[in-house]
């Protein structure tokens, strides 16, 4: 068994008979208490999943196993710049323990040694016209490999409950193997006229998807650690990490359970939010006739978003009250790599007008930006303005911590999520008994 494989093997089950006992002795301890505002609101903030792989803080942002986005960056094994392989991030979030360099590079290599795609799926690939949005070719990509999931095998087989995780963790290691491979190739016919480039077995995970994209620019691979790293898990409440517990407690191996993820992914208030975000700062640089508009350029065409009945994307967050430290960290390595961007200077002066405009507004939770405000400036910067893609590349880092997480709800027992729904009627009873 691989060392990856044995220390989760090793960690699963002592807290899977810690959880036991907990359920057992404490199942009928009460934690927390719903609103009807939490009922009509989107379930916003109601505790109901155990999410091992990472934790979010309203003040402080997302924690990794209890570090910080500058402690991953400090701690993990780090490319030629500094950045953090996210390969390490993944051994991190599996195993709650800081992975050696050498114990990242041998995952580098496990997952080269299973990034082999089956034929089928580039054929269903092409069958599709090119033009076809890239999360849509990039969900049925995911699918295309379904029909190779241990899981699904095994279980047919007849597999035990004690075994799930094996089968899923195998599933899991293999998908995140193949998904750099399967975007990138529909990145390259989407955009690229099908010129397709081979991958390099030499290069990090990171590096070589950057390879496969088409740019070998040593700043634009350690852009790719960070962001591969930054995206990679945002505890489990979002709609896509939800979506793939949700899924997965069915029983559906990770293959449809990750799918269903991008589906949720897909969708204009999660992960497109960030294609969103640089169209809207295009349009407000053709509207305003410059690319170094001033900041009173900038608040005026706030207010005229806002006046419009619509939102300032890249802005609030549904936990967050702080400026997102995925935004800052985005942030410092621009100020590092990127010099007299017009584009950027835009973003960070958004930044100085949004919040106190928002602010102002009296309503507005949190004014701060979240990741969505800055990573397609930095993708356009490094020549990727294709901002339909850019949802696939927030896909493919998003698995690390959505599959570390369905690891480990299957060597928990973690079980069939069921939540309870009421009419409005029973809204109506509540609001009249008391």
């Amino acid at each position: 068994m691989e060392a990856l494989k044995q220390k989760f093997a090793d960690k699963a089950l002592a807290l899977y008979q810690e959880l036991r006992t907990i359920a057992k002795e404490k199942g009928s301890t009460k934690v927390d208490e719903v609103t009807l505002g939490q009922v009509l609101g989107g379930a916003r903030g109601i505790k109901m999943m155990l999410w091992e792989t990472s934790q979010l803080d309203a003040t402080k942002g997302i924690r990794f196993r209890g570090y910080s986005i500058p402690e991953v960056k400090e701690k993990l094994p780090s490319g030629p710049q500094g950045e953090p392989k996210p390969e390490g991030l993944f051994w991190l979030m599996l195993t709650g323990e800081v992975p050696t360099a050498e114990q990242v590079d041998a995952l580098t290599q496990e997952w080269h040694r299973r990034a082999d795609i089956p034929q089928q799926v580039y054929t269903t690939l092409d069958s599709m016209p090119a033009d076809t949005h890239p999360m849509t070719q990039f969900t049925i990509g995911i699918m295309a490999m379904q029909s190779d999931s241990v899981f699904s095998r095994r279980y047919a087989e007849g597999l035990p409950k004690s075994e799930y995780w094996d089968a899923v963790y195998e599933d899991s290691m293999n998908l995140i193997a193949r998904l750099p491979h399967v975007a990138a190739y529909i990145y390259r016919r989407a955009f690229k006229g099908g010129a397709h480039i081979e991958p390099d077995t030499s290069l990090d995970y990171s590096a070589n998807y950057a390879h496969m994209l088409g740019s070998d620019d040593e700043d634009f691979r350690s852009l790719m650690r960070l962001y591969l790293t930054i995206h990679a898990d945002h505890e489990g409440g979002n709609a896509s990490a939800h979506t793939v517990s949700l899924v997965g407690s069915t029983l559906s191996d990770p293959y449809l359970a990750f799918s269903a993820g991008m589906n949720a992914l897909a969708g204009p208030l999660h992960g497109l939010a960030n294609q969103e975000v640089i169209k809207w700062i295009f349009e407000m640089i053709d509207s305003l006739g410059t690319e170094t508009p001033t900041e009173e350029q900038i608040a005026d065409y706030v207010q005229q978003t806002l006046d419009e009945g619509k939102v300032i994307p890249g802005y609030g967050h549904a936990v967050l009250r702080e400026p997102d430290p995925r935004f800052t960290a985005q942030r410092r390595f621009a100020e590092q790599y990127v010099k007299d961007s017009d584009l950027i200077t835009t973003v960070w002066k958004i930044f100085d007008v949004v919040p106190p405009i928002l602010q102002g507004l009296g309503k507005v939770k949190n004014p701060w930006p979240n990741v969505d405000a800055h990573s397609g400036a930095l993708l356009v910067h490094y020549g990727f303005r294709e901002f339909s893609y850019y949802t696939v590349l927030f896909g493919v880092s998003r698995a690390f911590g959505v599959l570390a997480a369905g690891i480990w709800s299957r060597a928990l027992g973690m079980p069939l999520e069921r939540p309870k729904s009421v009419t409005s009627d029973w809204v109506k009873a509540q609001v009249k008994d008391n």
